[in-house]
């Protein structure tokens, strides 16, 4: 085989391989070095660099020859658009062995089933947070309970979506100032109170009932 020097930067190709019967088309850099080449490999096809044998197929899907040189550029040889270069594991690898490194590696269709899988999830704490929220009558008076804070009494002022953070949210006007704001955030209104006896807490933090306001004693001298 002679070895030809290519001036264009990048060539695509398609991959196949001994390990499935699908085939992927690729654009790849012709500076990478068979060895480099290997390991970009690795992560389409799941088997290791180390036990790859390359086999070069013209665009007539013809052999020409293999790509065994590690330390060769992939523009040394003769790969034009439309090639094709077949991946043979030696490995031993199975199918199943295959889907689990993509699996793991987050590769392919897998990272798309964890992504539908992070929108269903999402999608069902939505729901929850709804189904939550919607015991909780604007209007009500309510006690909050957040983590870290003593349990704080006032008045539900606004139930529902906000702009400011996704989900649900509940805006409750404290008794006395132990709140964050207004009634309003980022210059959107959703409630009317004095400043500091406004909050938007999650309604899994809220409950509803006969809680009479309390003194806290903030005016005391």
């Amino acid at each position: 085989m002679e070895v030809t020097g290519v001036s264009a930067p990048t060539v695509t190709v398609f991959i196949s391989s001994s390990l499935n019967t699908f085939r992927s088309e690729k654009r790849y850099s012709r500076s990478l070095t068979i060895a480099e080449f290997k390991c970009k490999l690795e992560l389409l096809v799941g088997s290791p660099a180390s036990c790859m044998e390359l086999e070069l197929y013209g665009v007539d899907d013809k052999f020409y020859s293999k790509l065994d040189q590690e330390d060769a550029l992939l523009g040394s040889y003769p790969v034009d658009d439309g090639c094709r270069i077949h991946v043979i594991d030696h490995s031993g690898a199975r199918l199943d062995t295959v889907r689990s490194f993509l699996k793991r590696s987050k590769l392919g269709r897998y990272n798309e089933e964890e992504r539908a899988q992070q929108e269903a999830e999402a999608a069902q704490r939505l729901a929850e947070e709804k189904a939550q929220a919607s015991s909780i009558p604007v209007g009500s008076r309510c006690e909050v309970r957040a983590a870290g804070q003593s349990p704080r009494r006032g008045t539900v002022m606004y139930v529902g979506l906000t702009d400011f953070k996704p989900g649900y949210w509940i805006g409750v006007r404290y008794d006395e100032p132990l709140g964050k704001n207004d009634g309003s955030v980022n210059g959107k209104r959703y409630f009317e109170c004095q400043a500091k006896y406004g909050a938007f807490v999650k309604p899994a933090v809220v409950t509803v009932g006969d809680f009479p306001e309390e003194d806290y004693g903030l005016d005391e001298i």
